[in-house]
């Protein structure tokens, strides 16, 4: 932990450490900017710190899961299955700290209560929750995308007699489930991962379900030291297909459509990719996020699969889903389906039967109540703007980032990465940036390295402030609106879009046009001298054009 009696003038604040923290840390330390980095939990890892529910498990394989910044790290880290455990990923965030001796510039167990942009010194003034502040050139969130637990208010949750947890603050020690009665509420990604883990041990398991999911099995399995081998001599191809990718990382998308093919040779198409696992469905053909069609066809197949795996005829309708397949988040799952065929899981639909209230003892819906030890929420998050709401940051004026997107409609940021009106401060795959439909760490490294290439330029030029101008934030908001018109995403109700948390506006906040696309995009505003940004050198503006 970084001492507390250091100096309180920073070049740059960052929040949280996470994959973001701590690649921006290093990466501007490297560049002998003085930074900081504040973080509420006592230990690196942001997400995969604080998730630790059973069978949490990254989706994106582990390959491909990792800074590809350094050669040495990659060749020095071994990963042990294709699609790691979060202990495992907690391991490597904790190994890449060590490796760069980041901890002595992390003050851990401090969460930043409040930043406020001071015009006068065009500082931002950065205030934690023990009282303490800084003053800092820039601040740079990178608190994630889904750092904000969405714990939706059930009547009676304080009257609940037994234990109950959070999966996105899940407690550190082991919670035993042995001869309990447990209640699982929510079956997203992390309730779909948690539900096999739990039913296993406990005495019986209760699964609330609001919405079914398509999932598709993950496949996972150890990695051979061969394959481990192959890998780190491919590295450089590797960083190369992630950096390039329209997703990433090495997942191809195949570029015919579902409709092309005859209905029999689809379904061979399908049938291996299923046994493949991982994300290989959802890159089978290339219009399945964008044709009504041929999205139909790959979720009967899914469908299709469920009434196969699930023996009971009323219990597999239950788990069926009616939306269109991917544009809630894609799935990946061990032995889901396969859970309810076990004797002591009971699924309770609760759209048919809605949650009433918590009791003393368990859960009551509209139909009956259910006896409970253990309830766990597996309700997900407020993405994308949630964690930076939870923070009081405000701009010039004093207006607070809150208040500039105070309906979903008006949210407004130029490449995801700066907002108008709150300058130096920088948002890591902040929205409308590709963030959470890419591999994330490729997204953080290609904005990590950008914003420190940006500082490095306002150094050398003796720019004082730094900030879009309306109309590029506007053009690059309507630009990314246009986009995902253009698809299906737009017509589910998801956390992406907002609908999962109460009263939250519905808007779209993800760059769908391709990861290879917009760091293009992003190269080329640097390459013109930041167009789209207002440059001050002390007192005299320099605007650059809009896009």
């Amino acid at each position: 932990m970084m001492s507390t009696n250091q100096v309180n003038y920073l070049d740059a604040v960052v929040l949280g450490a996470g994959f973001s923290g701590l690649y921006m840390l290093h990466s501007l330390r490297e560049a002998g900017f003085t930074t900081r980095v504040y973080e509420a939990g006592d230990g690196v890892g942001g997400v995969w710190y604080w998730n630790r529910y059973p069978g949490a498990r990254c989706d994106i394989e582990s390959i491909y899961y990792n800074y590809s910044f350094s050669k040495e790290l990659y060749q020095e880290w071994t990963w042990t299955s294709r699609f790691p455990e979060q202990p495992e990923i907690l391991r490597y965030l904790n190994f890449v700290a060590d490796k760069f001796d980041l901890r002595r510039d992390i003050q851990f167990n401090t969460r930043i209560s409040a930043v406020h942009y001071d015009e006068t010194s065009n500082r931002w003034k950065v205030q934690m929750n023990d009282g303490t502040s800084v003053t800092a050139k820039y601040f740079i969130s990178g608190a994630g995308c889904l750092s904000a637990a969405n714990l939706p208010k059930f009547n009676g949750l304080e009257s609940f007699k037994g234990e109950w947890y959070h999966t996105g603050k899940w407690p550190q020690e082991k919670v035993d489930f042995k001869g309990k009665r447990v209640g699982v509420i929510g079956t997203g990604s992390s309730g779909v991962q948690a539900i096999p883990v739990i039913a296993k041990e406990a005495d019986h398991l209760t699964v609330f379900q609001r919405t079914p999911q398509y999932t598709m099995p993950a496949r996972n399995h150890p990695y051979a030291s061969e394959f481990i081998n192959q890998t780190k001599a491919n590295f450089n191809e590797i960083k190369r297909q992630m950096r390039e990718s329209p997703t990433g990382n090495g997942i191809q998308i195949r570029t015919i459509s579902a409709l092309s093919d005859p209905p029999e040779k689809r379904h061979q198409v399908y049938e291996k990719a299923w046994e493949e696992g991982g994300y290989a469905l959802t890159s089978a053909y290339y219009d399945l996020f964008i044709n009504e069609e041929a999205n139909h066809t790959a979720a009967d197949f899914i469908r299709s699969k469920i009434k196969e795996i699930v023996r009971n005829p009323e219990i597999a309708e239950k788990l069926l889903p009616n939306y269109y397949f991917g544009t809630k988040r894609p799935i990946l799952d061990t032995d889901y389906y396969e859970t309810f065929n076990r004797e002591n899981v009971t699924l309770v639909d609760v759209k048919k039967a809605p949650i009433v209230e918590i009791t003393p003892k368990g859960l009551r819906t509209k139909e009956m109540e259910y006896e409970l030890d253990i309830l766990i929420f597996a309700t997900g998050y407020d993405g994308l703007t949630g964690p930076l709401f939870k923070i009081d940051i405000r701009g010039k004026d004093g207006v607070s980032l809150k208040e500039k997107w105070k309906e979903g409609s008006m949210v407004r940021t130029y490449l995801g990465l700066a907002t108008a009106g709150f300058p130096n401060f920088f948002m890591i795959t902040g929205p409308e940036s590709p963030s959470v439909l890419v591999n994330m760490p490729t997204a953080i490294e290609q904005h990590v390295e950008w914003i420190t290439d940006c500082l490095d330029y306002l150094r050398e030029h003796n720019v004082e402030i730094f900030e879009t101008t309306v109309e590029a934030e506007e053009a690059w908001s309507k630009h990314c609106r246009e986009v995902a018109e253009m698809t299906l995403y737009v017509k589910t109700d998801s956390w992406y879009t907002g609908a999962n948390i109460a009263g939250k506006p519905r808007s779209f906040l993800i760059y769908l046009g391709g990861f290879d696309t917009y760091k293009h995009k992003c190269n080329e505003v640097a390459a013109s001298g930041y167009n789209g940004f207002t440059l001050s050198i002390k007192d005299v503006l320099s605007e650059k054009g809009s896009i």
